[in-house]
């Protein structure tokens, strides 16, 4: 049964990007040649439309389908015309559509931080690259080292963002760890938490230094799991155990969006012992949930 339910998930997931790639395709296509700024702006209106229809739809499916076990605490004060920096600690592909399920519509339009090579996924990806998603290259110190011009590569992706958000409300997601947590991965990097990796600054850095101004918070998620191996496998299959999200809302101190992360040290500094301390309490609330799982 369980591997029925997870095929027909499947299908619902295809048949829903099929449907919904047909406009994304045309959009695309007229984003390409349309001249003005004023036109592709237009455009990629309709862009997001689409890409909201098609997360609404699968929202909808996999609620009635799936009917997974999910209990939510957000903020009344979210609103789909305000900028948000939404943070997140990552244990599954599941995440994705277990946050989407919590704010969809209830802020704006998505902006994820991607790894490069989900480009490549057909129809999903050319939605990421139409839409403007950020993608990063996500280079290693050694070879930032050997060649340090690659280190800028992921900022101007940023910037490219945070210069085009601040035209139209905008909600930035960032999975801060930069890859799924595994127990394993927590003991390669000696992460002093139980529960996380340790959290990348320097993209929500830039965020906030670029855009903070502009921003009405940033949406701290914790999402936890019952299951200690969540899988989006298993969630569409159906068998995903209880997963809890909590939200909360965080001002955005004025030397956040005063300060250039990777040109002061001190702010640097400052910025590495704030996030820190946010993880720390973030632990300490996934721990305390554990032991009432």
């Amino acid at each position: 049964m369980a591997i029925f339910t997870g095929m027909v998930s499947i299908l619902l997931l295809t048949l829903n990007t099929l449907f919904w790639g047909v406009p994304l395709i045309a959009l695309t296509l007229l984003k390409v040649i349309v001249p003005g700024q004023r036109y592709r702006a237009w455009v990629l209106k309709a862009l997001c439309a689409v890409a909201l229809n098609w997360i609404g739809v699968n929202l909808w499916w996999m609620k009635r389908w799936l009917k997974p076990r999910v209990a939510f605490s957000v903020p009344d004060s979210l609103s789909p015309d305000q900028w948000w920096l939404v943070i997140s600690n990552h244990r599954s592909w599941t995440d994705i559509f277990i946050l989407l399920m919590a704010v969809h519509r209830r802020v704006p339009m998505p902006r994820f931080f991607l790894k490069r090579q989900l480009i490549w996924i057909p129809i999903v990806g050319l939605a990421f690259w139409a839409l403007e998603f950020p993608f990063m290259r996500r280079f290693t110190r050694e070879q930032i080292e050997a060649n340090p011009k690659l280190a800028t590569i992921d900022r101007q992706s940023t910037e490219l963002m945070c210069r085009q958000a601040r035209h139209a409300p905008i909600a930035i997601f960032n999975f801060v760890e930069g890859t799924r947590f595994t127990p394993a991965k927590r003991d390669a990097q000696q992460s002093p938490y139980q529960h996380l990796l340790r959290p990348k600054a320097g993209g929500i850095s830039q965020v906030l230094s670029l855009l903070g101004d502009q921003l009405n918070g940033i949406l701290d998620v914790t999402i936890s799991y019952a299951n200690p191996s969540p899988t989006f496998w298993g969630f569409l299959c159906g068998q995903e155990a209880p997963v809890t999200l909590h939200a909360r809302q965080l001002a955005i101190p004025q030397w956040m969006y005063e300060s250039n992360h990777h040109d002061e040290k001190q702010h640097k500094e400052r910025f590495h012992a704030w996030i820190n301390s946010l993880w720390q309490e973030k632990d300490a609330l996934l721990d305390s949930q554990t032991d009432h799982d």
